[in-house]
């Protein structure tokens, strides 16, 4: 395999949140349809949640991509974790009042109720469980207007079931649960990707046999996939540049996943 295929095969996996890079999975898109049907609902709030690597954050992104030239939508993907900057960020850029500066939550809620939308904005926060008690209270009340509607991303961790908590029981009105691929899945993911990037030739490399090894580390983590096929590339490429061998096969060897999953830390030395 040329070092030029293997260069473009590693970059297909890089890791970035990129609404073209959306791969269609059947049961990914009608989880997609559910939350595009759960955003023309009356509904205050919606929670996207699902445990790390499980597509969260690309799903806020291609939300946004979607929507953005069809109604009001402002995407937010790292946390503002000071108030007055969150309640400046939202009053600058839904309501357009840039000369106010270090604006409160009385203000805000005021310009909030005061203000008349054809569509209401919709507000997309990633990685809501890194803001305070305190500010997702206020984003509730702000949701509590009717004037704005938030979907928020949340990890469900081993420990606690992040939906069940009290302070998103009373206001969450719909909630979708993002999973890890299964192994047909996971398959389609790698291929999908591959091909995606012209690697059609090296997408055919990965038959049952590989995925499965492949499974076994990522347990059909995406992001934990990407890290994988990233460094098995990469391998790839060393060992071409390093040996006077061809390293070319049918498949994906079982020793090259191995060596990957040890180098991308998904296996202990």
């Amino acid at each position: 395999m040329e070092n030029g295929l293997l260069e473009a095969s590693k970059n297909s996996f890089l890791d970035s949140v990129n609404a073209d890079d959306y791969i269609e999975i059947e049961r990914i898109s009608t989880i997609y349809s559910s939350l595009l049907n759960s955003i023309k609902k009356p509904l205050k709030m919606v929670l996207l949640y699902g445990r790390p690597g499980t597509g969260k954050s690309m799903f806020l992104t291609k939300l946004y991509h979607d929507l953005k030239s069809k109604q009001p939508v402002y995407l937010y993907k790292t946390p503002i974790y000071d108030e007055k900057e969150f309640f400046n960020t939202i009053a600058n850029d839904i309501f357009l009042k840039s000369r106010l500066i270090g604006i409160n939550f009385t203000q805000l809620i005021k310009i909030v109720n005061n203000s008349t939308f054809e569509i209401i904005p919709l507000v997309l926060l990633d990685e809501a469980q890194l803001y305070t008690e305190s500010l997702m209270e206020k984003i509730r009340l702000l949701s509590d207007t009717r004037k704005i509607k938030f979907v928020i991303t949340l990890h469900k961790t081993k420990k606690e079931d992040l939906i069940a908590q009290e302070h998103f029981k009373t206001r969450i009105w719909e909630s979708i649960e993002l999973d890890s691929a299964n192994e047909s899945e996971l398959k389609i993911y790698i291929q999908k990707k591959l091909m995606h990037s012209g690697m059609i030739e090296t997408a055919n490399m990965f038959n049952k046999k590989s995925i499965k090894n492949i499974f076994k580390f990522t347990n059909g983590n995406y992001r934990d996939t990407n890290k994988l096929l990233y460094t098995l590339f990469e391998i790839y490429l060393i060992y071409n540049k390093n040996s006077t061998d061809s390293i070319y096969s049918e498949y994906i060897e079982k020793k090259f996943i191995e060596m990957a999953a040890l180098h991308s830390g998904l296996i202990d030395d």
